[in-house]
């Protein structure tokens, strides 16, 4: 007999129709090997369960499971949100890219106003971004116009203000750059996150 055969005669258990306890059983593992939001479990388990079918009279009331694991701990949106948007900032993304990715996440309002950058953060990020991709100040050469245009457009796109775009962009050198992230810290007297 050749493998593709046997292969076939084994059942794929991933499509085979969920019961309570696979269901459960899926729920638990996803919470545990991904940082998620309620918003994105309840989208994942609903899409498992229009994938795989249900084996069993009653469909699994997706939402009480979701609040069940939200009471217990295994799911916090204020946690999830301030991971993600820490990670969006140190890779260079601003703060309209940040409550964007937050919103698709099913992130609240206030849960999302509590974690948007302030101004020392912001800063940082934008001339990350620049740093990152050669922009500005840090280019090897000086950019034409139709070059400029497409690194303020590109700055845009990743969320930063047009007065952090114009700051970075306009700076004479990567220590004036440096000079005006470290102001915003100097405004604030402190870090902030």
């Amino acid at each position: 007999m050749d493998r593709n055969s046997q292969e076939r005669k084994r059942p794929d258990r991933r499509k085979t129709p969920l019961d309570a306890a696979r269901f459960e059983e899926m729920a638990l593992a996803y919470v545990a090997r991904f940082a998620t939001s309620a918003a994105k479990l309840e989208r994942y388990l609903r899409r498992k369960l229009r994938e795989r079918g249900w084996d069993g009279e009653d469909e699994p009331d997706i939402p009480a499971m979701v609040s069940r694991y939200v009471e217990r701990g295994y799911v916090d949106d204020a946690v999830y949100a301030r991971a993600k948007a820490g990670d969006l900032l140190r890779r260079g993304y601003g703060g309209r890219r940040v409550r964007q990715a937050l919103g698709q996440a099913g992130i609240g309002e206030s849960v999302a106003d509590e974690v948007a950058p302030a101004e020392y953060t912001a800063r940082t990020a934008a001339a990350h971004l620049a740093r990152k991709r050669g922009f500005g100040p840090f280019a090897a050469a000086p950019a034409d116009r139709e070059k400029r245009e497409k690194q303020i457009a590109a700055m845009l796109r990743a969320g930063h203000t047009f007065d952090h775009v114009r700051a970075v962009l306009d700076a004479v050198d990567e220590d004036s750059v440096t000079q005006w992230v470290e102001e915003a810290r100097e405004e604030n007297g402190k870090w902030d996150a």
